[in-house]
C-alpha cells in the first residue's frame, strides 16, 4: 500500500506565495516520478510538475513555468511544490501523485485546495 498526504493549501492573494508539501509512505519504490496535478472546479485534472525521484529531474506544465519549484528530500520521502506569483487561476485542488516515466500516475493523495483571490 502507498500513501501520500498532502499539505500546505490555503487561501492566498494574488501575487503570493504558498508551499505545498507531499509525504509518501509505502511501497513506493514502483515510481519513477512524483507529480503534482490539480483539478479546477468544471475542469479536467491537469499536469503541474513532476519530479524523478533518483536524478532529480523536473518538468513543469507552461502555465507554471518560472512561477512554480518542484524539489525532493530522498530521506524524508517528501516533494515539496513552491508556488510564486500565484494567479486566480492557479486556483484548484492540488493532487500529489507516484507515476512512471509516461505520465501514467497509479497513487493519488486525497488533494488540497489552494484559492487564490483576485
Amino acid at each position: 500500500q502507498v500513501q501520500l498526504v498532502e499539505s500546505g493549501g490555503g487561501l492566498v492573494q494574488a501575487g503570493g506565495s504558498l508551499r505545498l508539501s507531499c509525504a509518501a509512505s509505502g511501497r513506493t519504490f514502483r515510481a519513477t516520478f512524483v507529480g503534482w496535478l490539480r483539478q479546477a472546479p468544471g475542469k479536467e485534472r491537469e499536469f503541474v510538475s513532476r519530479i524523478s525521484w533518483s536524478a532529480g529531474n523536473t518538468d513543469y506544465a507552461d502555465s507554471v513555468k518560472g512561477r512554480f519549484t518542484i524539489s525532493r528530500d530522498n530521506v524524508k520521502n517528501t516533494v515539496d511544490l513552491q508556488m510564486n506569483s500565484l494567479k486566480p487561476e492557479d486556483t484548484a485542488v492540488y493532487y500529489c501523485a507516484l507515476g512512471g516515466p509516461s505520465m501514467t500516475w497509479f497513487s493519488w493523495g486525497q488533494g488540497t485546495q489552494v484559492t487564490v483571490s483576485s
